[in-house]
């Protein structure tokens, strides 16, 4: 990790299958760098009032945890639900396009694999700690061909209210779409200055601050208009 955060303490709760690998996680992690404290360990996928998860910075999930296959996920759920100041990390044992994708639409910071070594892991957790989003050129792929397939929608909020106007959400497709500025200008017929601008305004309205965090907005804006439509 970066020199120049060597102070910070990032408060970390571990959720593996086993004890034992949440046990071998945590020395390796702590061995890895003293910026972590493990502040706790589960295998469940259950989270209560008095779960350590609450005074977490970061919650590192593996994806199948004792319950069986996926239970990872719904953790990540839940934590959102009742723990959202800790930021979670999925470890996949396959980042194949599904897992990826089911990943980010529960609603991760970060995913990473479980072939990576432990100073991509320790950087994961560095990111995600800082408000970052970590995911690779090909797993942003996937997220990207995600939203290309599917179809556009309005991003509101709990009342149904438009958070953008229409050319803020012009915009907003196109660079889920993969278009950088210059082509998003070309296309709407402005100047890229004029674009950039938007994107502040965007960021802004909706709390975000990069690109990668605007496209897994959008993806997690698709998956509750899925999620209504069905019910």
């Amino acid at each position: 990790m970066e020199q120049a955060r060597q102070s910070v303490s990032i408060r970390l709760m571990i959720f593996d299958a086993t004890k034992m690998g949440c046990q071998l996680l945590a020395h390796v992690l702590e061995s890895f760098s003293d910026q972590l404290k493990i502040v706790g360990q589960s295998t469940s996928s259950m989270i209560d009032a008095d779960s350590p998860v609450h005074a977490a910075d970061v919650a590192l999930i593996s994806a199948n945890l004792s319950e069986g296959a996926g239970t990872g996920l719904k953790l990540v759920r839940e934590i959102r639900q009742r723990a959202p100041s800790a930021r979670c990390i999925v470890l996949l044992d396959d980042c194949q396009r599904e897992q990826v994708v089911e990943a980010f639409s529960a609603g991760v910071m970060g995913v990473c694999g479980r072939n990576e070594s432990c100073e991509i892991l320790g950087k994961c957790i560095d990111r995600v700690y800082h408000g970052q989003i970590w995911a690779n050129s090909e797993q942003l792929r996937y997220v990207l061909e995600t939203l290309w397939a599917g179809s556009r929608i309005r991003l509101t909020d709990a009342r149904g209210n438009a958070l953008l106007t229409r050319r803020e959400e012009d915009i907003v497709f196109l660079v889920a779409e993969g278009l950088r500025n210059r082509e998003i200008a070309e296309q709407l017929k402005l100047s890229e200055h004029t674009i950039r601008n938007y994107l502040f305004r965007v960021f802004e309205k909706l709390g975000i601050s990069s690109r990668s965090e605007l496209i897994l907005y959008s993806i997690e804006q698709r998956r509750k208009a899925n999620s209504a439509s069905a019910g």
